[in-house]
């Protein structure tokens, strides 16, 4: 194996995986790395578990948002989580940063308003215009239950070491990032102070 192109990889086979053997700049062998042969399998195995992950994530969205207020719709909810992520921020931003119209928003404000759970404050930067807020009875449900999701993960990570916990982020990370940036615009954030960012 040492006759090889030092940074080059040794490809055999063994049962059903590829074993493939990685050099150093020198030409020894530096360390071995077992894939799955079929790539096809491997893009099936990863399609298969995100689904799974997908369906259980918006099951657990649903207990949550029913435990915010039982009346709550998911399009509101969403628009709530967002005013909780970002802090106050003009209707008009949330619209562009969620890709749906004014009068989307609007409906949706004015079912929160109902329920008690965001307000209208006015826009320092501009006295023409209001900023929408969680009132503090929304910010207590959604603190609530935010501990309580983060509690769960806990207990279910809890099990692993924290170097795959954190292997696990990183990764998750690098995936929202690649779904994000795949031939669609990159949206801007509402930030806390009511203005865009990037991200």
């Amino acid at each position: 194996m040492t006759d090889d192109p030092p940074g080059r990889a040794l490809p055999s086979r063994s049962g059903g995986a590829t074993l493939r053997v990685e050099f150093d700049s020198r030409g020894h062998p530096w360390k071995t790395v077992m894939t799955i042969a079929d790539d096809l399998e491997t893009y099936d195995a990863v399609e298969h578990q995100l689904g799974v992950l997908l369906r259980r994530a918006r099951a657990l969205s649903l207990a949550m948002m029913r435990e915010v207020h039982r009346e709550l719709e998911p399009a509101a909810y969403g628009l709530l989580i967002g005013l909780y992520d970002c802090g106050p921020t003009r209707p008009s931003e949330l619209a562009e940063y969620f890709g749906v119209g004014k009068a989307t928003i609007s409906r949706q404000v004015k079912v929160l308003e109902e329920l008690g759970l965001i307000e209208r404050r006015p826009d320092p930067d501009d006295r023409r215009a209001h900023l929408l807020a969680l009132t503090s009875e929304g910010q207590r449900r959604l603190d609530t239950i935010r501990i309580a999701r983060r509690e769960r993960f806990h207990a279910l990570l809890g099990t692993w070491p924290e170097e795959d916990v954190r292997v696990l982020a990183t990764m998750l990370a690098r995936f929202n990032g690649l779904v994000q940036n795949s031939g669609k615009p990159t949206r801007s954030r509402p930030a806390r102070n009511g203005h865009t960012e990037d991200g």
